[in-house]
């Protein structure tokens, strides 16, 4: 059985509604911390898309002060993302955004970050 890896465009959140509504601390925002990530996610069933799940990554300029750096730890976490998302499903018809906060001062190792993810999505899925 092969399974389906691939990021399609509507998993990514793009609409600065939804994503000042994910930062906006209001009772139905929930969030996690698994270092170097934290996680920030809200149900949104008015979403257009059809994914269960729609994500947007922030790296910090204040934590990784060089470009090459941020760009490095969003393909990272992108990375981590792609391969473990399919192992944690949402129930079924549920709509949920959520961010993907760096919380580190320095570029962490791949497998740092993939351990980070896991955790967080099975929290985000439980």
């Amino acid at each position: 059985m092969e399974r389906n890896l691939r990021l399609y465009k509507k998993q990514r959140l793009c609409s600065p509604t939804a994503i000042e509504a994910l930062f906006a601390r209001t009772p139905d925002c929930s969030g996690a911390l698994a270092y170097p990530l934290r996680a920030v996610w809200r149900p949104d069933p008015g979403r257009r898309s059809d994914a269960p799940l729609a994500f947007v990554i922030v790296v910090p300029k204040r934590r990784l002060r060089h470009a090459v750096d941020r760009v490095l730890m969003r393909r990272r976490i992108r990375e981590a993302f792609r391969l473990h998302h399919a192992e944690h499903p949402l129930p079924e018809g549920a709509r949920t955004d959520v961010a993907f906060v760096y919380v580190a001062s320095k570029p962490e190792p791949y497998e740092t970050v993939e351990r980070a993810m896991h955790k967080l999505l099975s929290k985000l899925s439980s």
